[in-house]
């Protein structure tokens, strides 16, 4: 890539800049600690996607320290941040984005609840409406996968092909998230945390209670396609 148009910029600079804030959504709604976790966003119209620089405090994360990526997952040298170290999860990021052309936003986070199932190797039931409405059944789990190179980003795009659920918990690893942009994504990983905290919560007092899959189709779409404003609005919303 030796050249970037005003427009690619303008489109660049807005995804920096969404990325660095969405970052702090995490620490609000406390799915990380220390510097692990990230969020990353595609760059609409090119095949180009913006991540943090690993082991960065959050406090320190701004537009201009995000990292510009290949869909290779290589960094763009010569644009800021290009002198620091991408996440070490770009790979795994770059696999989704390449085998899932519709994502445009992932996170990960090491969410207390959702990483304990993840520790179990067990999927979390859809037995509460908010889970039928947001996830479309149940939150997987995925397999076991090194952090490095792209076999978590395999393992995500395997579990979650055909599936419903924007969320997959690795197995001894936690919850990787997708959207249709990088918000869409943080808003899927606050959701699954508040899903994995009150079923296992609802486990501990008893037993839980099935709700039939008719049931389920019909609230994931209520929620989906009726729910909220208009379907313009809210695909607006999520850009």
């Amino acid at each position: 890539m030796t050249s970037i148009s005003p427009e690619l910029q303008a489109a660049i600079d807005t995804v920096r800049a969404d990325v660095a804030a969405l970052h702090h959504e995490l620490v609000r709604y406390g799915l990380v600690v220390w510097t692990g976790g990230n969020v990353s966003g595609r760059v609409p119209g090119a095949d180009l996607f913006v991540i943090k620089p690993s082991g960065v405090s959050y406090d320190d994360l701004a537009a201009d320290n995000m990292i510009l990526c290949d869909l290779d997952g290589t960094v763009i040298a010569g644009t800021p941040g290009s002198d620091r170290s991408p996440s070490s999860d770009t790979a795994a990021h770059a696999y989704v984005y390449r085998n899932m052309p519709d994502v445009g936003g992932v996170v990960h986070t090491h969410s207390t609840y959702a990483v304990a199932w993840a520790a179990r190797g067990e999927e979390i039931p859809c037995v509460i409406t908010g889970m039928a409405d947001e996830f479309g059944g149940p939150i997987p789990i995925g397999p076991f996968a090194i952090i490095g190179d792209d076999s978590i980003g395999r393992g995500i795009v395997e579990t979650l092909r055909g599936h419903r659920s924007r969320a997959v918990l690795m197995q001894n690893h936690g919850p990787f998230t997708i959207g249709v942009s990088a918000k869409d994504a943080v808003k899927a990983a606050v959701m699954c945390e508040d899903a994995a905290r009150t079923v296992h919560i609802a486990r501990e007092a008893g037993p839980l209670i099935p709700i039939p899959q008719d049931r389920i189709d019909a609230l994931y779409n209520r929620y989906q396609n009726v729910y909220g404003q208009s379907s313009d609005a809210r695909r607006e919303e999520q850009s």
